[in-house]
């Protein structure tokens, strides 16, 4: 790993001929620093949130395979054919309504989770606007 100061210090020298030569690098390494960070979090709230969406189709694939198993030991059991296609009916339209909601609530995570990745880099975004616009107000002062 490079020394941080070090670097900075080569980077200085290597632009030092340059008309851009006063440049704040120190204050450059620090935006960059910060870019990286809101990079960083962004992407560990997008992994977390995929988790979470995988970890929940699993609980909903999990209670259809529940739900259907339940069904074919209540169909199987003895009774009417009216009885067996209302019993089906009504399942049929218990498994959709869970479907939708499921799908919803997967849809819901996901766009929560876009969010908030969203909102960091932004966040930052703005800030580095803010930094390069202090460091551009230095540099005129300094000329």
């Amino acid at each position: 790993m490079i020394n941080g100061k070090f670097f900075e210090t080569e980077v200085s020298k290597l632009f030092a001929g340059f008309p851009f030569a006063t440049l704040d690098v120190e204050a450059v390494m620090a935006s960059q620093r910060k870019n990286l960070e809101a990079l960083t979090q962004a992407n560990q709230l997008a992994v977390q949130g995929f988790q979470e969406i995988a970890k929940r189709q699993v609980e909903l694939a999990r209670s259809a395979i529940d739900e259907a198993s339940t069904l074919m030991r209540e169909w199987s059991e003895t009774g009417t054919a009216e009885e067996r296609l209302q019993k089906q009916a009504a399942f049929a339209k218990q498994a959709f309504e869970r479907g939708v909601s499921g799908t919803r609530e997967v849809v819901e995570l996901a766009g929560k989770t876009q969010t908030e990745a969203f909102d960091v880099l932004n966040k930052r975004f703005a800030e580095s606007v803010e930094e390069w616009g202090t460091l551009a107000k230095k540099k005129t002062q300094r000329q």
